[in-house]
């Protein structure tokens, strides 16, 4: 399993892409950028990939609804070619409180807008070239690619329907709030099976979750159910958590001292994640402290796991 760190795109420009930097001196196997209300992830990744060489980058995840995926597609290939081919593309619906009572745009029947997102999507970022016409989108036309890495694309899949269309149409998916029995009994074998069917390469399972590492577990799930709390509250994360059997957010992140925490991660391994994108959050009056030794354990198990 891939290990790699996920990040908030907030904070100064600088020490966003210096966080790229460090992970990649670290030798983890990717960094992923949230796209949020802080800097355009995309445009973080393509000043990043100028500094780096080796490190793979991700979004975790970009909402599509305000980006047109031919406008979209055409940033998505040039930050493709800024980063030299490793940058890997999430994209997701969102939510409907943000998407309709922040943007003012209809949330109406998502899963057939991401559909129809990816059909003129993945043309675009694979030919250069598209002609669709359906419900959402009626798209014809071509842009010129700077680079001639395709991009893979992943898609912030929880529900069957999405994870139909992951295995189909993408080349796999990002998680967040979902436990392992949920990515083992869910997750793993519909996205496989679709992919299958689909005569698709076996998928990608990023998986997104809280870690601490430390010896007071329970204040750690207790910090992690302040920090996380809205997620259990947004109707899709929720689904998944109650699906897992799981009170909250503090019940699903990777908790423990050093030990505790390596197992969870194997048991994440053998659930079915092909990556693990490990957010991790401060437990105890010293962050500093606290993060350096999450840090240490996860930079210990790359390539281990």
């Amino acid at each position: 399993m891939r290990i790699g760190l996920f990040h908030s795109e907030a904070g100064e420009l600088r020490q966003v892409v210096q966080q790229a930097i460090e992970a990649e001196r670290d030798g983890f196997d990717g960094v992923w950028f949230s796209q949020i209300f802080g800097a355009d992830a995309l445009t973080v990744i393509a000043l990043a990939g100028q500094e780096t060489e080796r490190i793979e980058f991700g979004t975790s995840v970009v909402p599509v609804q305000t980006r047109h995926p031919f406008a979209f597609a055409q940033q998505v290939a040039t930050v493709q070619a800024a980063t030299k081919g490793r940058f890997t593309l999430g994209i997701g619906l969102s939510h409907q409180p943000v998407v309709e009572g922040m943007w003012g745009l209809s949330y109406d029947k998502p899963a057939r807008y991401m559909r129809e997102y990816l059909q003129v999507l993945r043309p675009l970022l694979n030919d250069g070239h598209v002609a669709f016409q359906g419900d959402v989108f009626r798209v014809t036309g071509n842009i010129q690619r700077p680079g001639p890495e395709p991009t893979a694309v992943l898609i912030a899949a929880l529900s069957p329907v999405m994870l139909r269309t992951a295995g189909e149409l993408a080349d796999g998916t990002i998680t967040w709030m979902t436990g392992a029995k949920t990515i083992a009994a869910h997750t793993a074998p519909r996205l496989a099976a679709a992919a299958k069917a689909a005569a698709r390469p076996s998928p990608r399972i990023c998986v997104g979750l809280p870690i601490a590492v430390t010896d007071d577990a329970a204040a750690g799930r207790e910090r992690a159910s302040q920090i996380f709390q809205v997620y259990g509250q947004l109707v899709n994360y929720k689904r998944m958590l109650e699906r897992e059997g799981a009170a909250g957010p503090s019940d699903v992140a990777i908790v423990g001292n050093e030990a505790e925490v390596e197992q969870q991660i194997r048991t994440l391994a053998a659930a079915g994640a092909t990556d693990l994108l490990a957010s991790a959050y401060p437990v105890g009056d010293d962050a500093t402290k606290s993060f350096a030794r999450t840090r240490a354990l996860l930079k210990g198990l790359v390539g281990k796991v």
